[in-house]
C-alpha cells in the first residue's frame, strides 16, 4: 500500500467517453470498500476544462476538478472515444507528464488509449487495444506495440481494452490492495465468474444472428478471414486449409450465418474499413489497399451497400461531431 491510507484513482473523461467503462471500474472498487469495511479506494472525475461532460450514452457527468487542479492521485485513467484530443495540446499532455513524475500511474481504457498515445506517453510501452479499434490504432501508431490482451499493466502504465476489461483491472487493484479473498467476493457480487490475468487475449465475437456460437468449421474459416484482411485469401484456399471442399464450406456458412463465405468475408473487411474511415486520417486509397482492394471504386460500392452511406460522407459526419460537439462520437 502507498503512504496514504487510500488509493486515489482519477478518471479523465472526454466528451463521448464510454460510460460503461467508468462504471465498470468504480462499482467494483466501491463494493470492495463496502465488503472490507474500509474506505481504501477513492476516486474522482477529472476533465480538461470546467463544465459537464457528456458520455456516449448522452448522460452528463459533473467532474470533481479540472486536469490542472488534479493532484495527489495514485492513478489517472483516460476514458474517451478514439477521436479524442486535448483542447490544449501543450498543457494537457504536460500535466500528465507532471503527474507521472510524481508517481501517478497513467492508463487508458478502450478509446482512451488514443489520446494517451497522442500525448507521447506510451513510447516503448505495450498497449492493450480493443479489437474494434485495432486497425485504426495500428494505422495511426505503427510504432506502438499494440496487443489484443484484455489488460496490460506495468509499473508506470496500464491499459484495458473495454468495459469488461475495466472490471478486470479493478479486480486486480482490489487483489493488490485488499487481497484475493475480497477480490473474489467482489467478483461474486457481480456474478463475474472468473478473473482474467494479463496475457489473456480478447474474445472476438463468433456468433450467428441469434447469438449462437458458430460451428467450429465456420469459426475457423472466420479466423482465417480475419488474418487475411489486407492480403486477401480465396474461399478455395480457405477450404483447402481446413481440409473441406469449397462447396461444403459454402453450405456450412449458409446454414450457420445465412450468408455465403465471400459475403461474410466482405462484411469483415468492411468493418475494418469503417474503423479506418472513422478513426484514422488515411486516404481512401490507403484504406482500400488496407482491406484488400486494388482501387477505391469497389470499396465505395461495398461500403455503401454495407452501411448505407459513402465513406467520405461517413467521415464527414464524424468530423462534424468532433468539431461542433453536437453529439458524442461513437465509442466502446
Amino acid at each position: 500500500m502507498n503512504k496514504r491510507e487510500n488509493y486515489k484513482v482519477g478518471f479523465l473523461i472526454f466528451s463521448g467517453f464510454p460510460m460503461a467503462c467508468l462504471t465498470s471500474m468504480i462499482e467494483p472498487l466501491r463494493a470492495a470498500n463496502e465488503i472490507a469495511g474500509v474506505e481504501r479506494f477513492a476516486w474522482q472525475l477529472v476533465a480538461e476544462t470546467p463544465g459537464k461532460v457528456v458520455s456516449s450514452a448522452n448522460v452528463s457527468f459533473e467532474p470533481n476538478c479540472t486536469l490542472a487542479e488534479a493532484k495527489g492521485l495514485d492513478a489517472l485513467l483516460l476514458l474517451s472515444s478514439p477521436n479524442a484530443v486535448f483542447s490544449d495540446p501543450r498543457h494537457g499532455p504536460a500535466k500528465l507528464r507532471e503527474l507521472s513524475r510524481h508517481g501517478c500511474k497513467l492508463g487508458g481504457i478502450s478509446g482512451g488509449v488514443f489520446p494517451l498515445v497522442r500525448a507521447g506517453l506510451m513510447d516503448r510501452q505495450r498497449c492493450s487495444v480493443h479489437w474494434c479499434y485495432e486497425a485504426a490504432f495500428r494505422a495511426e501508431f505503427p510504432q506502438i506495440d499494440a496487443v489484443d490482451d484484455v489488460i496490460v499493466t506495468n509499473a508506470q502504465r496500464f491499459t484495458a481494452s473495454g468495459a469488461a476489461a475495466a472490471f478486470e483491472l479493478a479486480l486486480h487493484l482490489i487483489d493488490q490492495y485488499f487481497g484475493p479473498e475480497i477480490a473474489y467476493e467482489v467478483a461474486c457480487w457481480f456474478q463475474h465468474t472468473s478473473m482474467r490475468g494479463q496475457g489473456v487475449r480478447q474474445r472476438v465475437p463468433s456468433v450467428d444472428s441469434e447469438g449462437q456460437l458458430l460451428p467450429r468449421l465456420v469459426s475457423n474459416a472466420a479466423t482465417l478471414f480475419a488474418n487475411h484482411i489486407e492480403d486477401t485469401i480465396s474461399i478455395a484456399d480457405v477450404a483447402t486449409q481446413l481440409d473441406v471442399s469449397a462447396r461444403h464450406l459454402e453450405r456450412a456458412f449458409k446454414n450457420a450465418t445465412g450468408q455465403s463465405p465471400s459475403h461474410f468475408y466482405r462484411a469483415m473487411r468492411m468493418k475494418v474499413a469503417r474503423q479506418l474511415v472513422l478513426y484514422s486520417k488515411d486516404s481512401l486509397n490507403e484504406i482500400a489497399f488496407a482491406v484488400g482492394y486494388s482501387s477505391v471504386a469497389p470499396l465505395k460500392l461495398h461500403y455503401h451497400a454495407a452501411f448505407g452511406v459513402k465513406p467520405r460522407e461517413d467521415r464527414a459526419r464524424i468530423n462534424n461531431f468532433r468539431v461542433h460537439e453536437n453529439i458524442p462520437v461513437p465509442s466502446i
